[in-house]
């Protein structure tokens, strides 16, 4: 049997086991979900052993991470899959058009958290490999994944599992699939991938909430200083306005935003997908620069004071903010987050207390395009989707690349499966069937053309 037609046979059980995995709330930030985690730790483990390769769950410090592989081509190459089955947090539930994890499809699409980031991607490749494995009993390249439960919040546990088991991970490439194509019916590689610092405001004002009547006007209110906080780090053009912050920002030569401009994009459709009108954003640069080489600051979340329904008067002791920054290629997280600490003492509010609190961090990366295992995707994608995929790079991070590459020397293959409007991180989640099925068939077929390399 040719593995499209053993795609075709499975195609119900491949959505129905997709969609047992995505009821798994494996929610990686809330300890209140330890258990879910680990039930989703044993279901990736089962569907590696279902599918014929070897797998094991390897407690951590956090939550657990599932490796597995098969190895039965000696002298091909060896590929390292990389995913992650851990989700973002649902909330705010009351947006969710369905409870965020029952699965139901809508349109075309699979609506659940995870369906895109990274579940139903991921799990991409444990099809591809069981394709080839029940059609021809083996596969073109050897395998090896590494799926972990923390990406969602830090990946703490990842780099010290990593340099703790280079030999059982080590691998000639590594595959990841946890992000996008450029847009409906055409693909993408992704060749680089913007960094992160992210952080915590705690700011502090009188001893306790006070009433607005009696003390307004006389007392400093930590969110009326909060937002100055934040207005002082925005810069006239969209620009950021900490000191040093651009200091060792990569600049794209001419002729390389001209083939940024080649690629067309739509920023109509884009504005319509997300229901806005227009842009913002750094002037002198298109939205795909923004959103690709350019640095970014965006507050994440914000609140203090009374929020609950009908007023309340209430000049609040206290206000908070979680405020990421997207970092592009020579930027070092440590180096922009002390200029953002001392950009917060030189510009705190008098009469208001700051604590920073720093969480995880990435750094910004680019990867090697003239790398063989790229012709491999293009050449998988192509067959899929009948065009050529489009090669740029991503304003996402995914961390991991950098730490293979400096711990195990390992270029990563980013092939994106799911689409920019999958809402990952929001409210009704998306994964298209399209996607997913053509996704596990350019699973499949990269293994054929990474075969050749």
């Amino acid at each position: 049997m040719s593995i499209d037609a053993y795609l075709e046979e499975n195609r119900d059980r491949h959505l129905e086991e997709l969609f047992d995995l995505l009821r798994i709330p494996s929610i990686s930030t809330d300890p209140q979900y330890d258990a879910d985690i680990a039930r989703g730790a044993e279901f990736v483990a089962k569907s590696l052993k279902d599918a014929g390769c070897s797998a094991t769950i390897h407690q951590t410090k956090g939550h657990p991470i599932v490796t597995a592989e098969w190895l039965g081509a000696p002298g091909a190459p060896t590929v390292l899959v990389y995913g992650h089955y851990d989700v973002q947090p649902p909330a705010p539930l009351e947006l969710w058009r369905n409870p965020p994890f029952e699965p139901t499809i809508e349109d075309g699409n699979i609506i659940a958290r995870g369906a895109t980031d990274d579940k139903g991607q991921f799990y991409c490749h444990v099809k591809g490999v069981e394709a080839h494995l029940k059609t021809a009993g083996k596969l073109p390249v050897n395998v090896k994944f590494l799926i972990e439960g923390e990406e969602e919040s830090g990946s703490e546990s990842l780099e010290p599992f990593i340099e703790a088991h280079k030999e059982e991970l080590a691998a000639d490439i590594v595959l990841i699939s946890d992000n996008s194509m450029f847009a409906p019916g055409r693909p993408a590689i992704t060749l680089g991938l913007r960094g992160m610092v992210y952080f915590e405001l705690h700011v502090t004002g009188p001893s306790h909430d006070l009433h607005s009547g009696l003390y307004g006007g006389a007392v400093k209110n930590p969110i009326n200083g909060l937002c100055q906080l934040i207005s002082s780090m925005q810069g006239e053009g969209g620009s950021i306005a900490i000191s040093g912050f651009y200091d060792d920002v990569e600049k794209l030569s001419e002729a390389e935003r001209a083939e940024m401009a080649e690629v067309n994009h739509d920023d109509v459709a884009w504005a319509e997908g997300i229901e806005v009108e227009g842009s913002i954003g750094e002037d002198g640069y298109s939205i795909l620069e923004r959103t690709t080489i350019r640095p970014t600051m965006d507050v994440n979340g914000m609140w203090g004071g009374y929020i609950d329904a009908g007023a309340k008067t209430v000049l609040p002791s206290q206000a908070h903010a979680k405020i990421s920054c997207r970092l592009v290629p020579n930027q070092d997280p440590i180096d922009i987050e002390a200029k953002i600490r001392a950009h917060i003492a030189e510009h705190c509010p008098e009469g208001l207390k700051i604590d920073f609190v720093a969480h995880h961090g990435g750094i910004p990366f680019v990867v090697n395009s003239e790398a063989p295992a790229l012709d491999a995707a293009k050449a998988a994608l192509g067959r899929v989707w009948g065009t050529e995929a489009v090669m740029l790079r991503s304003g996402g991070s995914i961390p991991v690349v950098a730490s293979f590459k400096e711990m195990m020397g390992l270029d990563s293959v980013m092939m994106g499966l799911g689409l920019p409007d999958d809402r990952l991180h929001s409210p009704n989640e998306k994964f298209s069937l399209e996607c997913y099925f053509n996704g596990i068939r350019s699973s499949a077929y990269i293994f054929e053309e990474l075969g050749k390399v």
